[in-house]
């Protein structure tokens, strides 16, 4: 029974760009092209960026300035943890007489998991509790600036070459009395919108007015290098004040050495991003904007539509001999759905990883709707579907448990089997055509390959 949870080792495949295999759980599935997609095959579009510790919600040009990047919101530097702002009471001179002093509040922030704080590497405390605090300036960000913008520079020249080349090449197909005679010849001097026209006339980066070439000196080599101290092999290391090679790739512009060259970094933002299916581009998961919202405007994950097969019991396997595995079945949507399992053809290209040999019933199961209200009631009357009590071991709700019967072919490893689980699907959701009150959406029938994980041999679930 406690294999019922673990589920990884009932596995889908995929037909994507690439074939995959994973759990239904992880899954999504277009009911527009009726097929099985992974985060592998979709789309990844980003819709909003938002600060995980204060929520604010800023558009993709306004994260790009702040290099992803919240301007409120602190990290701690020793375990990553978000900072707060604490507040303390501080002696202040008064203005009016100096001799006397008076209790002023002072902010600071702390980390209360690692108890580290900006006193510890001398950030001096504000008078507000939001914004202001110190921060560590690089002393080579000039140089970082200007290889930016070099390459940025770089990049347009070779993306400029590349338009004259495409369009040197379409002049040289076209005859030149066909494209003076139709006018195609100024036409085809016209590029797509945002390239400028100046470089594609024969002039080139440094003629351009608007434009000035940005000139790179490469780094120095130095001959002599500083020696280090003395009893830098001898003294004693003292682990509280050196820093970790994580805290140090954290921080990748100064990468501090010790503990007390560990300064905030400002927390990184996170996206809500939607999927779409690059088949027909319809989404497949699309978030609210709000990043308060954990609701989704689309999301068509997989266990929704397809009906979900777990492992219950499993015998002790022995090789060569033939065990009874009960699996089962339940069925996501709230229509009747009709179900069979499939063995897999010989020389199937896609039944690569079976090690043993698998009998499944032949009869088709009906599967009963989705019910919210009568999944936990217990006092429920059962639907009379006249099951086979040598295929069918029960039945609740929309759920039921079905027995195949394994073969081990090998002595040791794992026992993997595999076959194709076939059943109808309705679109009641976004029917292809419009339907009529008389008239039923149309079935169509789906094919999966599936691959079940049964343990190591001579082994049984609890």
């Amino acid at each position: 029974m406690a294999s019922l949870l673990q589920l990884e080792r009932v596995l889908y495949l995929v037909h994507g760009e690439k074939e995959i295999r994973a759990p239904l759980s992880q899954l999504y599935f277009c009911r527009y092209c009726s097929e099985l997609r992974s985060l592998e095959c979709v789309s990844h579009e980003v819709d909003s960026h938002y600060c995980p510790s204060c929520l604010e919600n800023m558009p993709s040009a306004e994260a790009k300035l702040k290099k992803n990047r919240c301007a409120n919101c602190f990290d701690c530097p020793c375990c990553m943890h978000t900072l707060s702002t604490r507040a303390t009471s501080i002696p202040s001179p008064l203005p009016d007489d100096p001799a006397k002093t008076t209790m002023k509040k002072a902010y600071y922030l702390a980390c209360g998991f690692c108890r580290w704080t900006s006193r510890d590497v001398g950030m001096a405390d504000k008078s507000v509790a939001s914004g202001g605090w110190q921060e560590p300036e690089n002393p080579h960000t000039q140089r970082i600036n200007k290889l930016l913008e070099y390459y940025q520079q770089l990049a347009q020249k070779e993306k400029i070459e590349r338009d004259r080349k495409k369009l040197l090449r379409r002049r040289n197909c076209m005859p030149l009395a066909f494209s003076d005679k139709y006018g195609r010849g100024t036409r085809l001097q016209r590029q797509r919108p945002g390239v400028p026209i100046t470089p594609l006339a024969g002039l080139t980066l440094k003629e351009s007015e608007d434009q000035k070439e940005v000139k790179i000196e490469p780094a120095q080599a130095v001959e002599e290098v500083e020696p280090l101290p003395e009893d830098y092999y001898t003294r004693p290391i003292n682990l509280t004040e050196v820093t970790t090679l994580e805290q140090r790739l954290l921080q990748p512009d100064f990468q501090p050495i010790c503990a007390s060259q560990l300064h905030p970094r400002h927390k990184h933002l996170l996206i809500k991003r939607s999927l779409r299916c690059r088949k027909c581009e319809h989404n497949l998961s699309k978030p609210e904007f709000n990043p308060t919202s954990i609701k989704f405007k689309i999301q068509l994950v997989a266990l929704n539509y397809v009906p979900e097969i777990r492992i219950m019991s499993i015998p002790n396997l022995r090789h060569m001999k033939e065990s009874q595995v009960l699996l089962t079945l339940t069925n996501p949507v709230e229509s009747l759905a009709h179900a069979s399992l499939m063995p897999c053809d010989e020389g199937d290209p896609y039944d690569i990883n079976s090690t043993a040999k698998v009998s499944v019933p032949t009869k088709e199961l009906v599967l009963a709707g989705k019910d919210a209200a009568a999944e936990y009631d217990e006092l429920a009357e059962p639907q009379d579907f006249q099951d086979d009590p040598d295929v069918v071991a029960f039945r609740k709700a929309n759920k039921v448990g079905v027995f195949i019967k394994v073969t081990p072919l090998q002595e040791k490893g794992k026992v993997i089997v595999s076959f194709k689980l076939r059943h109808d699907f309705r679109n009641l959701a976004a029917p292809l055509r419009p339907v009529e009150d008389n008239e039923t959406c149309e079935a169509v029938w789906l094919t999966h390959h599936v691959e079940l994980d049964l343990g190591p041999m001579g082994t049984a679930a609890p």
